[in-house]
């Protein structure tokens, strides 16, 4: 598939239209307290960089993700999600690459995530194992539980 994957303003009408219902599957997913999935309102900080990802055909958004810098080594993967009807095409595959290149590019030697242990989170946390993450102690504000995973990979 040919895509478009570049910065962007989460406050984008199409893009706050598709995070609106990635929250919404996170909130019915994951019991309350243990949603971690960022608002459009969160994802505007300066520490972030959100990127969307389009069909270069048409424009359509396809995929979103963000890369929050925790310090000047360590950077965390966001609001990974791919629009349902474009799963299963690699636009989860190819905006997790542009995000570990984005984290090469500004430096950072290791890149972590948080996901979900529900049966709904597994072709995330496959997706991730591929790419070379593996799963690791919580790291920053999240805690051992039964309905996290923390993962990570370090950058060569």
């Amino acid at each position: 598939m040919n895509l478009t994957i570049a910065v962007e303003d989460p406050r984008t009408a199409d893009v706050v239209a598709l995070l609106e219902q990635h929250l919404a599957l996170m909130r019915a997913t994951s019991p309350p307290g243990h949603v971690h999935a960022l608002d459009v309102d969160r994802l505007v900080d300066p520490a972030i960089t959100f990127l969307a990802a389009r069909r270069a055909t048409d424009g359509v958004l396809l995929g979103v993700g963000a890369l929050k810098l925790l310090d000047a080594s360590h950077a965390e993967i966001k609001s990974m999600h791919t629009a349902a009807e474009a799963r299963g095409l690699g636009v989860g595959r190819a905006v997790l690459e542009r995000l570990l290149a984005l984290a090469r590019e500004r430096g950072c030697s290791r890149v972590s995530l948080e996901t979900g242990t529900m049966d709904a989170f597994a072709p995330a946390r496959s997706l991730y194992a591929a790419t070379g993450f593996v799963t690791c102690e919580p790291f920053g504000d999240y805690t051992v539980n039964p309905y996290s995973t923390c993962m990570t990979l370090t950058l060569r």
